[in-house]
């Protein structure tokens, strides 16, 4: 969220392969400030890890658990899609705006984006196994009490 007053910031954490393939996503409705981003890596990332991150110096604060960060600056503009070390993110991104504008598009997404982005990062994340996701949804919802609606 960079200036707009109707956009949701959220973070997307990619792990990749060393070849860059994704293998994971965390997703996280997120305020971009050094404190709301140091609670997130403590509570998500392990000190061995390497986040890299485009310009915005409040991922820095992921410093704070021993994990290197490597700071590049975009620039902005179309060329700053086409950096090889924000692939996989991008593509994560661009796939998931295409998901949700054609799914979500009459519901409030401001008010409902945790449980949107807590969707998508269950099924990308147990996307190899597939044959036993229905078996797990089945399992959460089973075992999930009634939540009316939180906010």
């Amino acid at each position: 969220m960079r200036g707009s007053g109707n956009k949701v910031s959220f973070i997307a954490a990619i792990q990749t392969t060393e070849a860059g393939q994704p293998l994971k996503v965390c997703l996280k409705k997120l305020e971009f400030t050094k404190v709301a981003n140091a609670d997130w890596a403590k509570a998500t990332l392990t000190s061995s890890a390497r986040v890299v991150s485009d310009g915005l110096w409040c991922f820095k604060a992921v410093t704070a658990l021993g994990a290197t960060h490597e700071r590049t600056d975009t620039g902005g503009g179309p060329a700053c899609v086409k950096l090889e070390q924000f692939r996989a993110v991008n593509t994560f991104l661009g796939n998931l705006k295409t998901a949700n504008s054609g799914t979500y598009h009459s519901f409030d997404f401001a008010k409902y984006a945790h449980r949107y982005l807590a969707e998508v990062q269950y099924r990308f994340n147990r996307r190899f196994g597939m044959s036993s996701i229905l078996k797990l949804i089945l399992i959460a919802t089973v075992g999930t009490k009634p939540r009316p609606e939180l906010f």
